[in-house]
């Protein structure tokens, strides 16, 4: 099973010079890691993510590593709740551990979110605002903002955060937030796919249509497949502009992020 570069780093780590941590390694000396999860196959990916997360915040709980505990968590728990409401007819107890597994999500989300109120982790405090509306906490994501801490202005997951913020009533700062956040994406890894129809969205509000048509294109290339991209068409016919130059503006682009060497037509 493919597991992130993180978790895999994190193995790496624990394991040491001895012999590779696995998961049933881990289910063996820590089977409570295991147990309250689910137990057929769905959602597998996700919980093999969480049981070896849950052994790395054991035995070292970082702010970090209770990070990223929190968001494998959420990501299970999105996953598991949506499984349990498949009712399986002779197989009863499959929903029942689905069920399991979904308080233990609940269960174990509390606890990182009690361990870590006076944190000063940029992730952690965009999910304490974010999840439970935790005021203080964004205060102190937007000061270390201010004060340029490179864990949050260098950081491609929370400059997208930020934008998630910000585009409730900055449109120009949400643009440039978006912007560098695809400048910080690295070669073959993907961008936040939320990214394309909210450049698109805000571009098209402003009467932009060439650059909202590029990166509607682009989010086409990227796969996305709900972005509209006919209205603006028709405004760029409209006004008799071409489509083939933009065409291939947006493949250059899409290309450029994808490498991981996309700059920012705007400075900063």
């Amino acid at each position: 099973m493919l597991l992130r570069a993180s978790v895999l780093l994190g193995l790496l780590a624990l394991a040491g010079c001895e012999d590779p941590l696995t998961l049933a390694k881990v289910c063996d000396e820590t089977p409570g890691f295991c147990s309250d999860l689910n137990k057929d196959s769905h959602c597998k990916e996700q919980r093999a993510e969480v049981i070896i997360q849950r052994y790395v915040e054991y035995k070292s709980p970082t702010d970090e590593n209770k990070y990223q505990l929190l968001k494998d968590f959420e990501k299970y728990d999105q996953c598991v709740s949506l499984a349990a409401k498949i009712e399986h007819i002779k197989l009863k107890e499959k929903t029942t551990s689905r069920v399991e597994g979904h308080l233990t999500s609940i269960k174990e989300m509390t606890r990182i979110f009690q361990d870590t109120k006076n944190t000063n982790h940029p992730g952690l405090l965009y999910y304490h605002w974010s999840r439970n509306n935790d005021q203080s906490a964004l205060t102190k994501l937007l000061a270390l903002e201010e004060k340029q801490d490179k864990r949050v202005t260098e950081d491609a997951e929370m400059q997208f955060f930020l934008a998630s913020y910000y585009v409730k009533f900055d449109d120009e700062k949400t643009i440039d937030l978006l912007y560098k956040t695809l400048e910080l994406n690295k070669a073959g890894e993907t961008p936040n796919p939320e990214i394309y129809p909210t450049l698109v969205s805000l571009f098209y509000k402003h009467e932009k249509y060439k650059h909202a048509y590029t990166f509607a294109r682009v989010a086409q290339l990227s796969g996305y497949e709900n972005v509209d991209i006919l209205p603006i068409e028709h405004q760029l016919a409209a006004a008799g502009k071409s489509l083939d130059s933009l065409d291939d503006l947006a493949q250059k682009t899409y290309d450029s992020i994808q490498e991981g060497s996309f700059v920012s037509p705007r400075g900063f």
